[in-house]
């Protein structure tokens, strides 16, 4: 018992550096995922794999976090938010090499295990966020983000210049298991580092107002969460705008290889498309408050997916521009989701129950975008069904951005 309270005690804010290694950990949540898209049409071939098969493997990270979301909560109360982090890292790490070199069963094996893990960074990296940059949350928020998206987009560019360099997809979705190791391991340091005071962290947390607060939580805020309406609009919000990135990011480069593009011009889309996400998501927290109220941030992160959509339906030959005017969308619609959860909900037990069901049933709906994307491409025989089914949701996301953008008045 005395060896968990002290392991939850490490949970705590650092000082000096130590506390920008949360932006590390943000930068290694997304390229295991990211760097699937530019090899997927090898990884096919190599396999025998059709589009249906490759959609299955690209929604299996979406309802990872679907499923492991709720329950990371469980896990950072019996071994702390910290621990926790470092588990999640040495799992990425884990599962993306088991992936490369676990066989037939270690891709699909090797992709839930990194996915789980990648989903307890998702819930606890906001946690600590702001837990450690208490006074400065709206810029740290944008700086993980930023960060998330930074990661991501590194990971599509490199990916396929890295198979033609290392002989396959193998190796290339191989190297980002290193990523997460080298930033393990600084994580374990500053655990260490938190030894030092986890006697006076121990007395905050015994506190009673810090007792009163979970009790806070346990009574009743659940049911309370999910009878509000506002909650399943934040969620569906989060869901459509995490389906249209996540199906950019697994098909983007199909598309740009059917008009006739190269693997590695293709990959450049998908960088541009990740790339450019991390201006928009810096840019549009100067819109979060036009009017009172979010409607226009909202509007104006998802309205360019729309765009998108449209243009490479109609004039796909300009695929740089669109991708550029995606990626515009997705930073932003990213930076919007996480700011909605913290400003639709009441108290601080309130928006952690929010953050857990927004991102659980949004992972949800967002699986069914790269699923249904591939499953549409092997059914018609190419990209034009499955892409006006994407530019249909993007206008659903521009409805909800409508809804979700307006406070609640219950």
């Amino acid at each position: 018992m005395n060896s968990k309270r002290n392991m939850l005690a490490y949970d705590r804010s650092s000082t000096g550096l130590w506390v920008a290694l949360i932006f590390l950990v943000s930068l290694n949540l997304r390229p295991a995922i990211a760097a699937v898209g530019p090899v997927l049409a090898q990884m096919g071939t190599d396999l025998a794999w059709g589009e249906g098969v490759q959609g299955v493997l690209t929604a299996i990270p979406l309802i990872a976090f679907a499923v492991v979301s709720p329950l990371v909560t469980f896990l950072a109360r019996r071994i702390g938010i910290d621990i926790s982090i470092l588990l999640a890292l040495l799992c990425i790490a884990a599962g993306d090499f088991a992936r490369s070199f676990g066989g037939g069963v270690g891709i699909w094996l090797g992709t839930v295990v990194f996915a789980s893990a990648i989903a307890v960074g998702n819930v606890l990296v906001p946690v600590i966020a702001k837990r450690d940059y208490a006074g400065h949350v709206a810029m740290a928020t944008g700086v993980y983000s930023g960060c998330i998206t930074a990661g991501s987009a590194t990971a599509g560019l490199l990916s396929a210049p890295l198979a033609q360099m290392w002989g396959g997809w193998r190796a290339s979705l191989a190297f980002w298991s290193v990523p997460p190791l080298v930033v393990a391991v600084l994580w374990a340091l500053r655990i260490l580092h938190n030894r030092k005071i986890v006697v006076a962290s121990a007395a905050v947390r015994n506190s009673p107002s810090a007792q009163s607060a979970r009790s806070q939580s346990s009574r009743g805020v659940f049911a309370r969460v999910l009878r509000r309406p506002m909650t399943w609009y934040v969620t569906a919000f989060m869901g459509l705008q995490s389906s249209a990135f996540y199906t950019m990011s697994n098909w983007m480069p199909s598309i740009s290889a059917s008009i006739g593009y190269d693997a590695s011009t293709a990959g450049v889309h998908l960088f541009i498309f990740q790339g450019i996400g991390i201006l928009s998501g810096l840019v549009i927290p100067k819109l979060m408050n036009v009017r009172g109220n979010q409607v226009c941030a909202a509007l104006t992160a998802s309205a360019p997916m729309l765009i998108a959509g449209l243009g490479m339906l109609l004039l796909p030959h300009l695929m740089p521009v669109w991708a550029f005017v995606g990626g515009c969308a997705q930073g932003a619609s990213l930076v919007v989701a996480l700011a909605l959860i913290a400003l639709r909900g009441r108290d601080s037990a309130e928006t952690v129950v929010l953050s857990g069901v927004a991102q659980s049933f949004g992972y949800l709906i967002a699986s069914l975008g790269p699923l249904m994307f591939g499953v549409l491409v092997q059914a018609a025989g190419g990209h034009h069904v499955p892409l006006m089914v994407f530019t249909f949701v993007a206008f659903l996301q521009c409805v909800v951005a409508v809804i979700v953008g307006r406070p609640s008045k219950m």
